[in-house]
C-alpha cells in the first residue's frame, strides 16, 4: 500500500490545543541542567546543583535566535576581504565587559539551538488512555472543572469510535489536538494519511536549508565571537541526526495520540535529483516504527541516526555529500 491520502493536513503557526494548560515542551538537558523549548519557541536553561534545591533559570527565545541566523542557516555569504577587516579590527580592540557577556548568550543561544534539532527526539505528548477515557476514568492529575478536564471531556467524546478503529475520527483528533504543531521549528507542511485502522503515515518536509545551520558559532579568547563556515561532515551529521530525531519524535506523538501499532514516517527534501539536473522535492528518509519496539529503547540516551537501526528503514546517507533519495517503505 502506498500513502493514501484520506485527508491532508497542513499545520500551520497557531496555539496547540493540549492536554496540558500550559502547552507542549522540548527538554533537553542532564542531572543538573535542563534545556526546554516551547511551543511558543522561549528556551529556558535551568542549572542546578543536585540535592539542594539551589537552581539558576535564564530564558531565551529559539525563534528569534533562528531568526537571527538566517543569513548563517540559508549559507549566504560576506565579502572575504572586509570580513577579514572587521576581524582585524575587532581583535585590535578592548571589548568590554558588557558585549563580552552578551557574546556568551549568543553561543549560548547558538549551542542550545544546534542541541535541539539534535534532541527532538527526548520528548513527546503524554500517552492517551483510549479505554480509561471510554470508561470515565478521570485522571487523578486531572482537577474537574479546569481547562485539562474540559479537553479530556472533548477527547472522551471521540472514544467510542476510535477504539472501534474508524479512521475517519483518527484525522478528527489529529485537527482537534494538532500534535505536531510543536514541531514547527523542525518542519512543516505535515500530512498524514491511512487507510487501516492499525497504521498510520506521516510526512513532513525536512526544510533542511532553513533549519540546519551552516556555520559553527564559538567564543575567543578576548571574548569576541568566532564564525567559521561547518566542515560537509559535520553540516551532513547534523542534518543526519535532526531529521532522524524528528522522524522519532514524530512516531511517538503518533503512538501517544492514537492506538495504533505501526507508524511510517516519511521525510522529504529539496534536494538536487542528478538523474535531472534539476531540485525537486525526493524521500530522504522513509521508516516504519512500530511501537513495541519504539517503546523499549531508553530513547533519553540513543543516537537517533543510529536507533533507526532497529527498525525497517531506507536511509542512504553519505558522511560527505548526506542523503540520497530513497524509495518508501512499504505497509
Amino acid at each position: 500500500m502506498g500513502l493514501n491520502f484520506r485527508k491532508s493536513i497542513t499545520i500551520l503557526p497557531g496555539v496547540k490545543l493540549n492536554l496540558s494548560k500550559s502547552g507542549v515542551s522540548a527538554s533537553f538537558g542532564t542531572k543538573g541542567i535542563r534545556q526546554s523549548i516551547s511551543t511558543t519557541g522561549r528556551a529556558r536553561t535551568t542549572l542546578g546543583i543536585p540535592g539542594t534545591g539551589v537552581y539558576y533559570t535564564k530564558q531565551t527565545n529559539v525563534k528569534k535566535l533562528a531568526g537571527g541566523l538566517k543569513d548563517k542557516i540559508t549559507g549566504k555569504k560576506t565579502d572575504s576581504k572586509k570580513e577579514q577587516k572587521e576581524e582585524k579590527k575587532t581583535s585590535s580592540k578592548t571589548i568590554d565587559n558588557a558585549q563580552i557577556e552578551a557574546n556568551k548568550q549568543q553561543v549560548e543561544e547558538y549551542e542550545a539551538y544546534v542541541n535541539a534539532i539534535k534532541s527532538v527526539h527526548k520528548q513527546s505528548d503524554g500517552q492517551i488512555d483510549w479505554n480509561a477515557l471510554n470508561k470515565g476514568e478521570v485522571p487523578t492529575n486531572i482537577v474537574k472543572g479546569s481547562d485539562e478536564y474540559k479537553e479530556w471531556i472533548a477527547l472522551k467524546e471521540f472514544s467510542d469510535e476510535v477504539l472501534k478503529g474508524d479512521i475517519d475520527s483518527y484525522f478528527a483528533i489529529i485537527d482537534e489536538v494538532k500534535p505536531f504543531d510543536d514541531l514547527l521549528e523542525f518542519g512543516s507542511n505535515f500530512q498524514v494519511g491511512t487507510d487501516r485502522a492499525d497504521l498510520i503515515e506521516i510526512e513532513f518536509a525536512v526544510r533542511s536549508d532553513d533549519v540546519v545551520p551552516k556555520i559553527e558559532m564559538s567564543l575567543k579568547a578576548n571574548g569576541d565571537i568566532s564564525e567559521k563556515e561547518l566542515s560537509k561532515t559535520a553540516y551532513y551529521d547534523l542534518m543526519q541526526d535532526y531529521v532522524s530525531s524528528t522522524a522519532i519524535r514524530i512516531a511517538r506523538d503518533a503512538f501517544a495520540l492514537l492506538p495504533v501499532d505501526t507508524v511510517i514516517v516519511h521525510a522529504v527534501d529539496n534536494i538536487l535529483n542528478t538523474a535531472t539536473g534539476y531540485e525537486e522535492e525526493l524521500t530522504l528518509l522513509s521508516v516504519k516504527f512500530t511501537r513495541e519496539k519504539l517503546m523499549s529503547l531508553n530513547l533519553s540516551m540513543v543516537d537517533p541516526s543510529d536507533a533507526l537501526s532497529q527498525f525497517e528503514c531506507n536511509m542512504k546517507f553519505k558522511k560527505t555529500a548526506g542523503f540520497d533519495p530513497v524509495n518508501r517503505v512499504l505497509a
